[in-house]
């Protein structure tokens, strides 16, 4: 599968434990299933990841191989847009998360029940 993922700290968090581990988990099945996916990282995936790192230099040498998306003031605007009308806000980081993929038209790629809502801007990595 082609296309533009933002990758979730879900999906990160898996990878970099199925690597440390030499097991292949459904996170390295789906890249070793998806070789043509644009993947990027936003820096609430950073900040959570290394919120949890026993090595943060290696984590953050390790994810040097993904695209950046930096954060920016047409995000903020999409944050506030969506968590205004929304009925049922989602959590901060998860509300940024969800403005960079769409900005950038990429698909969130996690396992996180708070992006289910995104509908087809959402992907399950698991699933």
């Amino acid at each position: 599968m082609s296309g533009k993922y933002l990758l979730d700290s879900s999906f990160v968090v898996d990878l970099l434990n199925e690597v440390a581990a030499g097991i292949a988990g459904p996170a390295l099945r789906w890249l070793r299933n998806n070789p043509r996916a644009e993947l990027w990282i936003s820096p609430v995936t950073l900040a959570e990841v290394l919120e949890g790192a026993r090595d943060a230099a290696a984590v953050t040498a390790y994810l040097a191989r993904y695209s950046w998306q930096g954060i920016h003031r047409a995000h903020a605007g999409r944050v506030a847009l969506a968590q205004r009308r929304a009925g049922s806000r989602m959590g901060e980081n998860d509300a940024w998360q969800a403005a960079v993929a769409e900005c950038m038209d990429a698909v969130v790629l996690g396992h996180d029940a708070a992006f289910t809502q995104l509908g087809s801007g959402y992907r399950d990595y698991r699933s």
